[in-house]
């Protein structure tokens, strides 16, 4: 499929719109789509951008996050220690600066991904189900041993002990269904 935009190069994004049943689709080339595809996917008269979108996202509820201020105070911007860019940077860019702005600007995007994601802001991938039984036991132990060590540097032995017995239960369960499987 030709791009609709310079009618050259081969159509690598495809858009499809539906507004009030009214349903439109748009297929672009990377360059045209860099150049005009907010205009595509907005309606180019709007104004509004994918970045106010996201803006908004971040924006939302934010007198109920932080207590009301006092205007004499300066309140202090969080700002990147590595690329420098700060949280206001970030809403109206659209992107962050570096790898680093995700650990530094965490406790900002936590909510925003909880709200997106239904509740979950961590990625667990998708994982095949003819493999995943024993990718979910091995990942279950994984958590097992941080929780073991946590447990031993609290010198709370007895729990350990508990989380030790569990994780050789499900090391058994790996074995015999690697056993069974070969």
């Amino acid at each position: 499929m030709i791009c609709q935009e310079c009618n050259q190069r081969p159509a690598a994004l495809h858009f499809t719109k539906i507004i009030n049943g009214e349903k439109t689709e748009f297929h672009l080339c990377e360059k045209c789509a860099q150049e005009h595809g907010e205009m595509f996917i907005f309606g180019g008269d709007s104004g509004f951008t994918i970045n106010n979108l996201l803006a908004g996202l971040f924006s939302i509820d934010q007198s109920l996050q932080k207590p009301a201020q006092s205007p004499f105070r300066q309140e202090d911007i969080l700002q990147c220690g590595h690329c420098s860019m700060t949280f206001p940077q970030f809403l109206k860019v659209g992107r962050f600066g570096c790898a680093h702005c995700y650990e530094t600007f965490k406790d900002q995007l936590v909510p925003v991904l909880k709200r997106l994601h239904s509740g979950n802001w961590t990625h667990t991938g998708k994982i095949p189900e003819r493999i995943g039984g024993e990718i979910h036991l091995k990942k279950q132990i994984e958590i097992l041993k941080n929780q073991l060590q946590e447990c031993i540097s609290h010198e709370e032995f007895e729990k350990a002990a508990k989380i030790r017995d569990e994780i050789r239960i499900l090391e058994k369960k790996i074995a015999a269904s690697q056993e069974g499987g070969e």
